[in-house]
C-alpha cells in the first residue's frame, strides 16, 4: 500500500472522476490538488459536491476545538495537513511546497468554522 513520509496509509479520495492528484470532475486545474475530509462522515471528498452527490447525509463543518485534526490531504505529496497548517498556508502544501488554488478559500465556511478576518473580511 503506498504511504507518506510518515509511513501512514494514503486516504481514498472519493468523488466523480478524480484524479491521482484529487482534481474531480467539478474542479480540475492544475491548481485543484486537495481533498478534504468531511468531519460528518471521515471520509476524504475532492469537493463539497462531490460530498453531496454520493451521501445521503448533510455535510457538517470542523469545529475550532478540532483544528489539530489531520483534514486536508496534499493530491501532490500525499501529505495530510491539520486544519490549523491549512488555513495558515497561503495556499501551499507545507510539505512539499506545491501550489492549492487560491480560490478554495472563498469555500472554507463550508468545510471549516472560520470567522471573517480568516475569509480576508474586515473582521
Amino acid at each position: 500500500m503506498a504511504s507518506n513520509s510518515q509511513d501512514i496509509a494514503i486516504p481514498t479520495v472519493h468523488g466523480a472522476s478524480v484524479t491521482p492528484t484529487t482534481q474531480c470532475a467539478h474542479w480540475h486545474s492544475p491548481l485543484d490538488i486537495i481533498a478534504i475530509k468531511h468531519a460528518c462522515c471521515h471520509k476524504f471528498y475532492a469537493c463539497i459536491t462531490c460530498h453531496n452527490t454520493l451521501e445521503s447525509h448533510e455535510p457538517t463543518i470542523w469545529s475550532r476545538a478540532e483544528r489539530t485534526e489531520k483534514t486536508v490531504l496534499c493530491g501532490k505529496c500525499k501529505e495530510v495537513l491539520t486544519v490549523e497548517e491549512y488555513l495558515g498556508c497561503g495556499s501551499r502544501c507545507t510539505r512539499c511546497g506545491e501550489g492549492f488554488n487560491p480560490g478554495c478559500k472563498a469555500h472554507w465556511g463550508l468545510y471549516f468554522e472560520v470567522g471573517e478576518e480568516e475569509m480576508g473580511g474586515k473582521g
